[in-house]
């Protein structure tokens, strides 16, 4: 589904100007000083123009679209540029974001055709929006102030940082920002920041070896990827470096690869092979000078045909390859860009996405409240909203996202800082439906930042999880777009109610008046009733009617179940009842059971099983309860 920016129609304002004869001339984002600044001229005298007025044959693309293309102009926006670069080697990618292009080129044979007008689409807070906007380009002293081509009939990439800008509110809103929101709103995929410090790369060959699996497998399935230096003071921002490495400076990666060492036929039987990676400078200059730059001696080992074929050059074009390990040397941020395959057509991994939209609202009442801010904040941070997952395979690798919605077109307001966000992951019961009171086992969770998304990859067991999306500090407003990926669907939904609800039938048949936790946690010389032992048990455990199943334990007497569930119960002295089979092919068999006096109260305790007419003990099990009158305290 692709939603109209502020609900203009591209075929409709271009038909209306075909008809009438006239340019396109955009009400939205007009040609003065409020659509290039939200505060205060800082170029000096801008001048509007058209393509045709800046040279006498403009095209949309000139020999196709690159990477060469795009050029930073008066704009600190390489974080914009840079995800550009990326965009223009994915063919897929960027005839999303640049729609029917064909029809958008200039027509020679159809000059009253062209009304001025182009559309350009970005994924925005889980949608696809269609930004349109007239031809008109910011120039100074007769040339383009921001991003422009090398062929200056080329005007693809200021057109489309046009639209972007008119997305955000202006020019200037994009002087400063973070290349993984670029690369998002470019492929609705989702963008994994690294910090290549602080995992220990550089020393581990190990680690340095799955991290580039994990960057080649990104870049072949199509993904977008960027890199950096860190700077750490302001002094730092844009200093070149001996190597030819700028710092606090965003590059994107263009290709990626293992690239094969010698010459002639004996290359092909060898299996010596580096691993490579190949950057590109948004300012179009200055490179990395060390080994395997353009000119260096080492692509002597690499036969012509492969040169060739990876496109090694020598010109000062901005581009250029390096070993993985030099890269790891130098840079210390890098973004994965994921593309999430979700068709089940594919050869490749398919995900299973839950899409959540929700906001964090204050309320003075706390049951209402969901601005209850982070873990540092204990008495407020279970109001925050809450949304359970299920993990349904032994264990599962699992993406999150957090993503509020983007601040950037408010800045002329003084409300365009982003939030710091963050999340938590916590385990709970498996039958869990309603909010949580207190906290459970956390088992995750994200940094906070104050960066439009934040991202987590995670390996959970099997169980219900929690995830609370909150902003640091309590009492922020804000929206939020929640993402979970999984390798089967998850049954995300969010936990809005605090209690079973009243009704006209719990008048009738009761209202229960008390709240258990039962947490199995481990058995202990399970035994069958013959021969052949317990080697794949698994638990039941009821209540009232109501039962929570463990996963089965394989090959074991000894059982970890760590197993929780939670039962609303109207009659106070039924006690809960915990059933232990082995799992069998054709049939379960059953081991043994337990009634547990579910009291008021929290304790622990071990209890020996009773098997069905048997009068030998088949095993014991260790069991937490949990009980409250008040339901609201679980």
């Amino acid at each position: 589904m692709v939603i109209p920016y502020e609900g203009q129609s591209f075929s409709a304002l271009k038909r209306q100007c075909q008809q009438k004869g006239v340019l396109f001339e955009d009400p939205l984002f007009p040609t003065n000083d409020q659509s290039l600044f939200y505060q205060t001229n800082r170029i000096g005298n801008v001048t509007w123009k058209r393509p045709k007025d800046l040279c006498s044959n403009p095209r949309l693309f000139v020999d196709g679209i690159s990477a060469h293309d795009l050029h930073q102009g008066q704009l600190g926006n390489c974080w914009f540029v840079a995800a550009c670069s990326s965009l223009a080697s994915r063919e897929a990618l960027w005839q999303k974001v640049i729609p029917d292009w064909k029809d958008q080129e200039w027509d020679d044979e159809k000059p009253e055709s062209y009304a001025g007008i182009f559309h350009f689409r970005f994924w925005r807070f889980g949608d696809w929006v269609d930004v349109v906007i007239d031809d008109q380009l910011p120039t100074a002293n007769g040339g383009l102030v921001y991003c422009h081509s090398n062929d200056e009939k080329e005007f693809w990439s200021a057109l489309v940082e046009k639209a972007y800008a008119k997305m955000c509110g202006c020019y200037e809103a994009l002087d400063g920002g973070n290349t993984a929101d670029a690369l998002v709103d470019f492929t609705g995929g989702v963008s994994e920041p690294m910090d290549l410090l602080e995992n220990g790369y550089r020393g581990d060959k190990e680690k340095r070896d799955e991290l580039f699996d994990r960057v080649l497998k990104v870049h072949d399935r199509g993904g977008l990827i960027s890199c950096s230096i860190r700077a750490t003071s302001a002094a730092e921002m844009e200093a070149k470096l001996d190597c030819g490495l700028v710092k606090g400076h965003a590059y994107a990666v263009t290709d990626v690869r293992r690239v094969r060492l010698g010459h002639g036929l004996l290359a092909y039987f060898r299996s010596d092979k580096l691993d490579m990676i190949r950057m590109r400078n948004p300012w179009g200059e200055r490179e990395w000078n060390g080994p395997w730059s353009d000119s260096s001696e080492e692509w002597k080992k690499v036969s012509k045909s492969e040169r060739e074929k990876i496109g090694v050059t020598v010109q000062d074009d901005g581009e250029f390859w390096m070993t993985f390990d030099d890269f790891l040397a130098n840079y210390t941020d890098l973004i994965l860009c994921r593309l999430i395959n979700t068709s089940y057509l594919s050869f490749h991994k398919t995900w299973e996405e839950a899409v959540m939209r929700g906001s964090w609202r204050h309320n003075s009442d706390p049951l209402l409240n969901r601005t209850g801010g982070c873990t540092n904040h204990k008495s407020s941070f279970l109001q925050n909203p809450q949304y359970t997952f299920e993990v349904k395979k032994p264990e599962d690798e699992l993406l999150i996202c957090l993503q509020q919605k983007d601040r950037r077109a408010t800045l002329r307001e003084g409300r365009g800082e982003n939030l710091a966000i963050g999340f938590d992951i916590q385990r709970v019961e498996l039958n869990r439906a309603y909010r949580m009171h207190t906290t459970q086992e956390k088992v995750g969770g994200s940094t906070y930042i104050n960066s439009r998304s934040v991202f987590v990859r995670i390996d959970l067991k099997e169980g219900r999880y929690v995830i609370l999306p909150t902003t640091f500090d309590p009492g922020l407003e804000g929206e939020f777009l929640l993402r979970v990926f999984s390798d089967v669907p998850s049954n995300c939904k969010e936990l809005t109610l605090d209690e079973p609800p009243k009704t006209c039938w719990t008048g009738m048949c009761g209202y229960p008046t008390l709240v258990t936790q039962v947490h199995l946690l481990r058995g202990a010389g399970l035994e069958g009733q013959d021969s052949s032992g317990a080697s794949d048990p698994y638990a039941i455990i009821s209540s009232e009617g109501n039962k929570v199943r463990s996963p089965v334990q394989k090959n074991t007497r000894n059982p970890n179940f760590d197993t929780k569930g939670l039962f609303y119960r109207k009659k106070a002295k039924q006690p809960i009842t915990i059933k232990i089979y082995n799992h069998n092919l054709l049939m379960d068999s059953f081991l043994g059971q337990v009634n547990v006096p579910a009291e008021q109260g929290s304790f622990q305790q071990t209890l020996n099983l009773t098997g069905k007419g048997d009068a030998r003990v088949p095993g014991a099990i260790s069991v937490v309860i949990t009980t409250s009158s008040v339901l609201t305290n679980i």
